[in-house]
C-alpha cells in the first residue's frame, strides 16, 4: 500500500472544502483534498447568502465564481397568499456584502474544485475514506480510489467537511440527534419556459403554502429554475400515496396559487429528489486532530439558505486555526471554533423554529413594515449571525416570540 504524508486532509471538495484548502494552500501548508464522488454532481443547496462572499475572497475563489455568471441574488422574496414581503440584502442593519449567487450547485462547485486544482492543489476525485485512526494528533487515513487501489494518506490535521457522507461521525460516533422537529423536501431542475421578464423571472421565493410547509422557487442564470418543497416529514410523505417524488412535488405545485400557472405541466429535467429528516448535529465539532465543518457536522433547514454559509465560515475558521497552531500559537478550539460557531448556529436555530411556529411569519408579514425591524432581520437572514450590535442577534431567543405576541394582541384588540 502507497503512502503520503501531507500537513492537512480535507475530506470532500464541496464549498467548505474548497475554501479551507484554498486558504490553507495560500499560506504554504501541504493540503490534500479527496473526494468520493465524480464532479459535476447534483447537491442541493442553490440560494447562498451574502456572508458566504467573504470567504469566497479571503480564499481567492472569489474570481473564478464571478466568471461564471451565476445570477445574482439582492435579496429574497416571501409570499404569503397575496401578502409578500420582499427584504433587499443592501437595506441590511451593519456592513457586510449586499448580494451573492443563486446558482446550480452542480456547476458551482465544480468551478471551485477546478479552480484549487489550477492552483496546484492536489485533489483526488471519486477517492473514499475506509477507515480513520489517531495517534495523537497525528492520522492515518486509508481510502479506495475508483479503480480499488488502496493508500495511506498520514496527515498532522483533518478538516472533515464531507457533506452529508459526515465521514467522521460515522467512524467515531460522533453523531447526535438534531434539536430540530423532522422536515424533509423533495426538489428538481425545470427549464423555466413561462418565467416572465425583469425581477420577477429571477428572483428567488419561498411562497408558503401552510405554516409549515412552503415551496422554493430559486431561477437560474441559464434558463433553468430549482423546484422545491419542503415541509414536516409527515406531510411530505403525504403528497404520494405511491411513494412517487414527481407526483408529489406536482401535488405541492397545485397548492400555490401564486405558481401554478407559472410551473403546471412543466417537465422536470430530472427525477426529484427527496431528502427526508435532513436536520443534523453533532456531539462534538472537533477532536485531538480534527475539525468538523459544514454539514459533517450540523445542518438546520433549508428556509433561510444558511447552510453553505456555515460551511465556508466553518471551512475558513478551521483552516486558521490549524495554521495559528502550526505556528506554534496556542488554540482554544472549543472557545475559538466550537462556542464561536455554535453562537452563529444558535441564532438560525431560533429563527428556523420561529419560522415553524408563524411567529417569524408574523414579524415578516405584519403592517405597516418597521424599517428598523426589518433591517434588523435582514442582516441576519444575510448571514451577519455574530454580529450582537444587533438586537435580533444578540436577544434572538425572545425578541421574535416577544414581538410576534405584541402584534397578535394589537391585532385581537384592533376593531374589525
Amino acid at each position: 500500500m502507497t503512502k503520503e504524508f501531507v500537513d492537512v486532509l480535507v475530506i470532500g471538495a464541496g464549498p467548505s472544502g474548497c475554501v479551507s484548502a484554498s486558504y490553507l494552500f495560500k499560506n504554504n501548508v501541504k493540503v490534500k483534498v479527496v473526494e468520493k464522488t465524480k464532479f459535476p454532481r447534483l447537491v442541493v443547496g442553490e440560494s447562498l447568502i451574502p456572508r458566504v462572499m467573504d470567504h469566497f475572497a479571503e480564499a481567492e475563489l472569489f474570481d473564478a465564481l464571478d466568471a461564471m455568471n451565476f445570477e445574482k441574488k439582492l435579496g429574497a422574496r416571501f409570499i404569503r397568499g397575496a401578502e409578500i414581503c420582499n427584504f433587499d440584502f443592501s437595506k441590511k442593519f451593519g456592513e457586510g456584502w449586499d448580494w451573492t449567487w443563486q446558482v446550480p450547485r452542480a456547476d458551482f462547485d465544480n468551478t471551485m474544485a477546478q479552480e484549487i486544482v489550477r492552483k496546484g492543489i492536489d485533489l483526488e476525485f471519486e477517492t473514499e475514506v475506509l477507515e480513520v485512526s489517531f495517534e495523537g494528533k497525528k492520522s492515518k487515513t486509508i481510502v479506495k480510489d475508483k479503480d480499488g487501489n488502496l493508500k495511506e494518506i498520514h496527515a498532522n490535521f483533518i478538516i472533515d467537511s464531507s457533506g452529508y457522507g459526515r465521514v467522521l461521525p460515522r467512524l467515531l460516533d460522533l453523531d447526535t440527534p438534531s434539536k430540530l422537529d423532522p422536515h424533509s423536501s423533495i426538489f428538481t431542475h425545470v427549464k423555466d419556459i413561462n418565467r416572465e421578464e425583469g425581477e420577477e423571472g429571477t428572483q428567488i421565493s419561498f411562497d408558503i403554502l401552510e405554516t409549515e410547509v412552503w415551496l422554493w422557487v430559486i431561477p437560474f442564470s441559464n434558463g433553468n429554475t430549482s423546484l422545491g418543497v419542503v415541509g414536516p416529514t409527515d406531510f411530505i410523505n403525504s403528497l404520494s400515496e405511491n411513494k412517487d417524488n414527481a407526483e408529489a412535488l406536482r401535488n405541492a405545485i397545485q397548492k400555490s396559487d401564486y405558481y401554478i400557472k407559472r410551473f403546471k405541466g412543466t417537465e422536470f429535467l430530472f427525477e426529484p429528489v427527496k431528502l427526508e429528516n435532513y436536520s443534523r448535529a453533532v456531539k462534538r465539532m472537533y477532536g485531538d486532530g480534527f475539525a468538523l465543518t459544514g454539514n459533517s457536522s450540523e445542518f438546520l433547514d433549508p428556509v433561510f439558505s444558511s447552510g453553505v454559509a456555515f460551511a465556508t465560515e466553518s471551512g475558513m475558521l478551521a483552516a486558521k486555526l490549524y495554521l495559528k497552531e502550526s505556528q506554534g500559537i496556542p488554540v482554544d478550539w472549543e472557545v475559538e471554533f466550537t462556542q464561536y460557531m455554535k453562537r452563529g448556529i444558535a441564532v438560525f436555530t431560533t429563527y428556523v423554529q420561529e419560522w415553524y411556529t408563524g411567529n417569524l411569519q408574523t414579524l415578516f408579514f405584519h403592517q405597516p413594515e418597521n424599517p428598523e425591524v426589518k433591517e434588523k432581520i435582514c442582516a441576519v437572514l444575510a448571514g451577519y449571525v455574530w454580529n450582537e450590535e444587533n438586537s435580533f442577534v444578540k436577544k434572538h431567543d425572545h425578541v421574535i416570540a416577544n414581538m410576534a405576541y405584541l402584534l397578535n394582541m394589537q391585532k385581537e384588540q384592533s376593531p374589525e
